[in-house]
């Protein structure tokens, strides 16, 4: 990639409508008045202590137009996203609930069929929600709670010397047209499910300070919505992230993955990290580091480009950003 190249992939991820709609959080925290607490709000999902360990909630609701596309896959991805979410703070799944709006049993049964085969296929079985059947538009959110021990993963603990590990699926394909890297349909439930306890062995057992599940906005995204929260600067280091054949850099970079997940790892637990994913054929490899200060950058080379300086833009405004800068 040349320089012309690497400034024009910087300019479109900065400008990624994914990334600016992360800043959605932080005004209905604030309009709510959500505390911070001992578990800060706007984590991958809430978590509530409780006795020996942790209640976990997580909750999407859908865009109308994915809905409408692909109704199938939008009532599996309810299940499976939110599933991701309460991995990714070292959780296992408990029981989904959802919420379905539709214009007939005929227009809804799509949807609740592909809800009903991800929760078969994560173990996580659906218990109650709300139905509507008498509604023009067909829409969806779905909730899945979780439990953890009293160790999370969190948005909040990455720390300066640790490096970040980028673990995603490769095994898989685009369901077009949308960024969607689908290596979960049709993969053995087994593998499903043992793939995702990998998150909260790791929690168990100490080897991460902090994780996110790779969402709409990407890796770069995601990267700086983990360095606000943390209020450190990360260097994403694009020689290192390795697309699936035949996928181009700028896509795989904008790519929300069925399986994708950043953690932020001590440099004495990366050997034993990378291990747990790779002996179950995921693929693993450090894609940068974390620092002090505030800026999320992409590193080509010896090319460098700011994608945002966390003090100067905020993004969710959920952070350590101001504490540590000041």
């Amino acid at each position: 990639m040349d320089g012309a190249a690497f400034d024009a992939l910087t300019d479109s991820l900065r400008r990624s409508p994914a990334l600016a709609a992360k800043a959605d959080i932080g005004v209905v925290v604030e309009r709510l008045g959500l505390p911070s607490g001992a578990i800060p709000v706007g984590d991958d999902c809430a978590a509530i202590a409780d006795g020996d360990g942790h209640l976990l909630v997580a909750i999407e609701g859908f865009l109308n137009a994915f809905v409408a596309a692909d109704p199938w896959f939008a009532g599996w991805c309810g299940v499976m996203v939110n599933i991701s979410d309460i991995a990714a703070m070292g959780g296992r799944p408990l029981a989904v609930v959802d919420a379905v709006w539709a214009d007939g049993e005929g227009s809804a049964a799509a949807i609740l069929d592909g809800m009903k085969a991800a929760s078969a296929a994560y173990g996580a079985p659906i218990v109650g929600g709300h139905t509507n059947l008498r509604t023009p538009q067909a829409q969806l959110a779905v909730a899945v709670v979780g439990r953890a021990g009293l160790q999370l993963l969190t948005s909040f603990d990455a720390r300066p010397g640790d490096v970040l590990i980028a673990a995603i699926d490769h095994r898989g394909a685009y369901r077009e047209p949308f960024d969607n890297w689908q290596a979960a349909l049709g993969a053995p439930c087994e593998r499903l499910r043992g793939d995702l306890a990998l998150l909260p062995q790791i929690a168990e057992r100490g080897l991460a300070r902090a994780a996110k599940d790779i969402s709409q906005g990407g890796i770069p995204g995601t990267v700086a919505m983990l360095a606000e929260a943390s209020g450190v600067a990360i260097d994403i280091d694009l020689d290192a992230i390795e697309p699936p054949r035949g996928v181009a850099l700028e896509r795989w970079l904008k790519t929300f993955p069925s399986f994708g997940f950043l953690l932020s790892v001590p440099r004495t637990s990366l050997d034993a990290t990378l291990e747990l994913f790779r002996g179950r054929d995921i693929h693993a490899d450090v894609i940068g580091d974390v620092r002090s200060g505030t800026e999320v950058a992409l590193v080509l080379g010896a090319r460098r480009a700011i994608l945002r300086d966390l003090q100067r833009e905020r993004l969710m405004g959920l952070s350590r950003v101001s504490e540590v800068a000041g």
